[in-house]
């Protein structure tokens, strides 16, 4: 379970770098598309703390 919320961790991170870096070009071409991926990913990223949130109690404190 460990590795698999790693993997999330990394697929997120690499999800928002591009958001920040080279997909920020992005703003001045098509801001909604940009401004719904953004929040699209934040979502995400807060989805996978919530769920680890739980997990963690069940599978290691338990």
């Amino acid at each position: 379970m460990t590795g698999l919320h790693a993997l999330h961790v990394i697929g997120g991170m690499a999800w928002n770098a591009y958001f920040a870096g080279p997909g920020s070009k992005l703003f001045h071409t098509n801001r909604q598309w940009l401004t719904d991926r953004v929040e699209h990913s934040g979502l995400f990223w807060h989805f996978v703390d919530l769920i680890w949130i739980f997990l963690f109690p069940v599978f290691y404190l338990l």
